[in-house]
């Protein structure tokens, strides 16, 4: 299971958090938390609030304990962009671009995918028995049938491969023999 954190524009530029994403993105959770709580840069305080963010809400919403966490990925887009002048010489104006950027932070659960794993397996197990109960079913069904047609119980020849001509063969020995011993009683 996927968790997201998301901070939108954040006035530092995508380039400057990038940096420090960077640094942190391939590292286990604790030692990104470690890691950012050292590095001396504006936007490594900005990142780390996000990751604390989205751990919370692993732990507070899905119920996820710390240890079950790992950094998935720290992703950094461009925000929107404030344009402002500043006034220089002559009346004329310079363009200032002042840029922003958002934070997403995704977390992973670890501990999900082997519980998924192992749901799957009992219910391929349950989908299994419930298959040969059904032919146990339908075998003692077809043994009822002839006890009931005879009155004696009438052994079937074992089959080697199911084919249908062996099984259309058996059919009709079986007949044969229950019209046999019907002509003898």
């Amino acid at each position: 299971m996927l968790i997201h954190a998301i901070q939108k524009t954040t006035r530092q530029t995508p380039r400057k958090l990038g940096l420090v994403a960077s640094v942190v993105r391939k590292e286990s959770l604790v030692d990104a938390v470690k890691q950012l709580s050292f590095i001396e840069r504006r936007s490594s305080e900005v990142i780390l609030k996000v990751i604390r963010q989205a751990i919370a809400n692993a732990i507070h919403n899905h119920g996820a304990k710390f240890e079950q966490l790992s950094l998935r990925d720290i992703i950094i887009n461009e925000g929107p962009r404030y344009r402002r002048f500043r006034a220089v010489s002559r009346g004329r104006a310079h363009n200032i671009i002042k840029r922003t950027s958002h934070i997403k932070v995704v977390l992973e659960i670890k501990e999900q995918k082997k519980l998924v794993d192992q749901k799957s397996k009992i219910s391929k197990t349950k989908q299994v028995k419930q298959k040969v109960e059904q032919q146990k079913k339908v075998k003692s069904a077809v043994a009822r049938d002839q006890v009931f047609k005879t009155g004696k119980q009438i052994r079937s020849p074992k089959i080697s491969t199911k084919t249908k001509s062996t099984k259309v063969q058996l059919k009709k020995n079986i007949q044969q023999k229950v019209i046999k011993k019907q002509k003898k009683a």
